[in-house]
């Protein structure tokens, strides 16, 4: 049975919450008085695309078809072949085609996916770490989030220095994913990232920093949560997180939080690493 304090599941994700649904709370007569005042992108992703994170089309694919693929002239063919090689057991070639893939695709959803297998695939020869380095400022965010996860897997005590750094990132995605690592990293010891974090532009990271803080035993990190709590100009789910977090025990919460950050959770295409719970 699952413990009601465990910290498995994290915050949730603020855009599946039923209040940011447009139209919520009101009560149109008709279709005719349903206005959406907010920009909309359909998009015109392919069925190939859309499908491009499942991988049982490449699971009977030799190592050889894969790294064939790998280097192909469809993109979705490329990530589906990174993330196949991320099953594979780890041999010289694999791991020196992701590396080549991750810093020279011109997709950036190619090297999303292939610095993650590469981190998988082990570091024996500290390419993988290398490659994780470079791409912590990778033009993309999802990109950086990813290195940054990766980074996280292969050694983040390691890695420290430049996961650190990647708290000064310019999106918020990267910024939480860093602020994620050195919490597990550093336990209570995160508590001036995480208070720092507490006032972020970004709702989410300073949800994560909420949420993180009930892992803190100390008056300042519950000084801060009270005043988030409190806040009216906070959107709900933060506070929500912040009230949570008060009455979580401290010290089993960060017992409860160790491990890489779990994958699941995809909800947008590029967002694997961003939207992923940790695995606490």
């Amino acid at each position: 049975m699952r413990d009601e304090e465990e910290a498995t599941d994290g915050p949730p994700d603020p855009q599946l919450h039923p209040e940011r649904s447009p139209g919520f709370g009101e009560d149109p007569v008709g279709l005719e008085d349903i206005e959406v005042d907010r920009d909309v992108t359909i998009g015109e992703a392919s069925l190939d695309e859309l499908a491009a994170s499942d991988t049982e089309p490449v699971e009977d694919d030799t190592l050889d078809d894969l790294l064939t693929l790998l280097t192909g002239d469809d993109a979705v063919e490329r990530r589906l072949a990174a993330l196949g090689l991320a099953e594979r057991d780890p041999t010289e070639r694999t791991v020196r085609a992701l590396a080549r893939a991750a810093t020279t695709d011109d997709d950036a959803e190619v090297r999303q996916f292939a610095v993650e297998a590469l981190a998988k695939q082990g570091d024996g020869d500290g390419l993988a770490a290398e490659t994780a380095c470079a791409l912590t400022d990778d033009p993309e965010p999802w990109v950086r989030a990813e290195a940054v996860v990766s980074l996280d897997r292969l050694d983040r005590a390691t890695h420290e220095q430049v996961i650190e750094r990647k708290l000064d990132d310019d999106h918020h995605a990267v910024r939480r994913n860093a602020l994620v690592s050195l919490f597990k990293h550093r336990g209570e010891n995160a508590l001036p990232e995480l208070l720092a974090a507490a006032e972020d532009p970004s709702e989410r990271v300073r949800e994560w920093s909420a949420h993180l803080l009930g892992g803190v035993d100390d008056d300042r990190a519950d000084e801060t949560l009270r005043a988030i709590r409190a806040d009216e100009s906070e959107p709900d789910i933060v506070r929500k997180t912040a009230a949570k977090a008060l009455e979580v025990d401290a010290g089993s919460f960060r017992r409860q939080f160790s491990g890489t950050l779990a994958e699941t959770d995809r909800t947008l295409p590029g967002e694997d690493a961003l939207n992923r719970t940790p695995n606490l």
